[in-house]
């Protein structure tokens, strides 16, 4: 793929590793290097800036609060245009039923997202997380994405500032970075193309980072881009967190991308997309040279959800710090078809397994606790993905899945 030959390359991956900044083109020359050497590489950078006996999980719960969307992106398995028999809007006293299980369990983060349901005002939202708020203060709301903002600043005539200063007064904490995918406008007007426009999106999470508010940063990938596609993606995103935070990666940043959250395109064949599927070496290779050239970012997520523990695991290796959310309830990849689902206990034995500490952390990764002897759920939970007693839902033509109370195979309950 690239011409610059071998010495070179290793040049690169030895200035990478020792946090020096590269350009797009040698990251781009780094794509084809062989993986053991791009993996060591990552992994030595990750253990400078984070600490390297620990490995790090949020417990959370993913609410998607309606499927209605007029957006209609075409990797998206999971939107209702509102026609259809199962578009639903869940109510707030719906969506606090589905808190109370997380916090019962030590939960700290409620990620709520929707579609853009032209039938939800802004104050829907407002009092949605007041009402969150007020009976679940422990929990930190880190939900909507950049692109509900854009389409409430639009419905209500409002600046993106305004938008986040109304939410913020009514309880939202920080942003996730959903909806980034590739953020190109070339190839979003291929697969989303009455999405948020790439700049459009990095000013809105700027203005959260603005106002003293944390945000974090995504990239779908697999859909057909071109890894020049997703080295502009990886710029675009280290230029605002040179704004934003400065050059120094930041285990806690008060303000700035908390982390980059890589993860493959995935369907079942429902949606629109076709794509082969992404392997494990490319997401392997993402995750890596994504530590390399994110010389800013102190935290990078493995994927286990679309990729699996196995896989997961091995991204730890090969740069990733965090293993992410354990998610008690996930609606729109699972509706393309991916089924992996996870308890605490899991997601601290497969830790422990790949070398680690786990430690259960917060939505700005401050250590909440950290688990240096296994704990007794951990010593019994199962090893293989395949043998979980909970999934995240079951995959049917565009199906949203069934929603699941996540405990022992006895205590499975719909919810």
């Amino acid at each position: 793929m690239s011409a610059i030959g071998t010495g070179e390359k290793r040049r690169i991956l030895e200035r990478a590793a020792a946090g020096e900044r590269i350009s797009v083109e040698e990251g781009l020359a780094l794509v084809d290097a062989p993986y053991v050497d791009l993996a060591d590489a990552a992994n030595r950078r990750r253990e400078a800036v984070t600490d390297p006996a620990v490995a790090t999980y949020v417990v959370d719960r993913n609410i998607n609060y309606t499927n209605v969307c007029n957006v209609l992106c075409d990797f998206c398995g999971f939107y209702r245009t509102g026609k259809e028999k199962d578009a639903y809007t869940l109510t707030i006293e719906q969506v606090l039923a589905k808190i109370e299980p997380l916090v019962a369990q030590g939960g700290t983060q409620v990620l709520l997202q929707g579609g853009l349901n032209p039938e939800l005002p802004l104050t829907f939202l407002e009092e949605m997380f007041r009402a969150i708020r007020e009976r679940y203060p422990s929990v930190d709301i880190h939900s909507l994405t950049a692109t509900e903002i854009e389409f409430y600043a639009n419905a209500e005539g409002a600046s993106f500032r305004d938008i986040i200063l109304r939410l913020r007064e009514a309880g939202l904490r920080s942003l996730p970075g959903g909806g980034m995918e590739i953020l190109v406008d070339e190839w979003r007007q291929k697969v989303s193309p009455l999405k948020t426009k790439a700049q459009t999106y990095l000013d809105i999470h700027e203005e959260f980072h603005k106002l003293g508010m944390t945000t974090t940063a995504t990239m779908m990938f697999g859909m057909g881009e071109t890894w020049a596609h997703r080295l502009e993606h990886l710029a675009s995103i280290r230029e605002l967190q040179d704004k934003s935070q400065g050059r120094i990666p930041l285990l806690q940043p008060k303000a700035g991308f908390t982390a980059f959250i890589p993860w493959t395109f995935q369907t079942d064949g429902s949606t629109r997309l076709k794509h082969p599927p992404t392997s494990a070496d490319e997401y392997l290779r993402v995750i890596a040279l994504s530590r390399l050239f994110l010389d800013d970012f102190a935290h990078i997520q493995a994927g286990w959800v679309t990729e699996g523990p196995k896989v997961a695991q091995a991204a730890l290796h090969g740069g990733a710090d965090d293993w992410g959310g354990v998610l008690m309830e996930e609606n729109v990849i699972s509706a393309a078809g991916t089924l992996f689902g996870m308890t605490p206990g899991h997601a601290r034995r497969y830790l422990r397994e790949g070398g680690y500490v786990p430690a259960q952390r917060d939505t700005y990764y401050k250590i909440l606790e950290r688990y240096d002897e296994p704990t007794a759920d951990e010593k019994v939970a199962p090893a293989d993905a395949g043998q979980l007693d909970v999934h995240l839902g079951k995959v049917g033509n565009r199906g949203r899945g069934v929603p699941v109370r996540i405990g022992s195979a006895a205590d499975v309950t719909r919810l």
